[in-house]
């Protein structure tokens, strides 16, 4: 197995930071587009010098997560017989992906946590952080996350998993030595999922029902750009392999229900949602900053993009992050 990751300040013995990101996010968390990452940081403003999480005081690290297709072990990868994995991949969870992590913090020498921060499937991985290991982890930030898969959750990933696998180049999964791969199926499951990550009072406001002069809806357009854009970046069984151990997971699964298991973390925390968020809303949270005993009440961020607001309203998860790391 390999996980790569990436690293910014200086770690001078217990002052490491771990950045988990999302489902189709990486370890490229701040900085340009370059060789080897094809968009830029997905939370520029946040991390670096001087700012929220200061890199001149923490050492940050972030990794990519196991199942992934950029540069840790998932489905592309080579299997032992010199061919990629494919459909032999073998199913994973996220607690599968947080043991991954805790061998590159061992063999990076980082004893624990200052703190662990991440929203949405990053907040799965952080979550189970703090409940497996909770003498490692020193304060939590949980942003736009949830102690389970609730029914709605996974009924939104299996159509997008349904729209993958129902593409006649899928191959069962094993497309790598295919002139087509299901590029088609792959750009259909990120337009599922785009509407659940934004709100409709946004698409409201930014498309309206405005037509185009290609005679497609401007939203119709929107959506096929971000699709699009997934494919040339993203690996489909690798979005299969992420959205099904999001799917399974229940941090009380073994370990004697949600509150028991919340009742392990010792870490001084914050737990946040976004006010406009229709796919991980503000109860499930709720629950988060109610279960965990160093928890305050859940903070509320503002927002008209719903559940990417985590993403996109750096202003006010900053400050929390800032306040949480003082």
């Amino acid at each position: 197995m390999r996980v790569a990751y990436e690293t910014w300040g200086t770690f001078t013995g217990d002052n490491a930071v771990l950045v988990e990101h999302a489902l189709t996010g990486d370890s490229h968390v701040v900085g340009p587009v370059g060789p080897g990452h094809p968009s830029p940081g997905w939370w520029d403003g946040l991390v670096g010098p001087g700012l929220a999480i200061d890199t001149d005081r923490w050492f940050v690290v972030a990794t990519n997560i196991l199942g992934g297709c950029q540069g840790t072990t998932g489905p592309a990868s080579t299997s032992p017989d010199g061919t990629p994995w494919g459909s032999r991949f073998p199913a994973i969870t996220v607690r599968d992906q947080v043991t991954a992590e805790i061998a590159v913090a061992d063999a990076l020498g980082i004893d624990r946590w200052q703190a662990v921060i991440g929203g949405s499937a990053g907040g799965m991985r952080a979550l189970e952080w703090a409940i497996t290991v909770p003498d490692r982890v020193v304060r939590l930030f949980l942003l736009a996350t949830s102690p389970w898969a609730s029914a709605e959750q996974i009924a939104g990933s299996s159509n997008q998993q349904l729209a993958i696998t129902s593409d006649p180049h899928f191959h069962g999964g094993d497309y790598y030595d295919q002139a087509q791969g299901p590029a088609a199926g792959l750009e259909l499951a990120r337009r599922i999922a785009h509407v659940a990550y934004r709100s409709e009072p946004e698409l409201a406001q930014r498309f309206g029902r405005e037509v185009q002069d290609d005679g497609r809806f401007a939203v119709t357009s929107y959506l096929a750009h971000h699709g699009a854009k997934l494919v040339r970046r993203f690996d489909a069984n690798s979005y299969l392999a992420l959205t099904r151990a999001m799917d399974s997971h229940d941090v009380g699964r073994g370990r004697g229900g949600v509150e028991s298991a919340l009742g392990r973390i010792s870490a001084r925390t914050v737990v946040a949602g976004i006010d406009s968020d229709r796919l991980y809303p503000l109860g499930q949270q709720q629950v988060l900053a109610e279960g965990i005993a160093r928890s305050k009440e859940l903070a509320v961020v503002n927002s008209l993009h719903g559940h990417d607001g985590f993403l996109v309203e750096t202003a006010q998860v900053g400050a929390l992050a800032a306040k949480l790391l003082r």
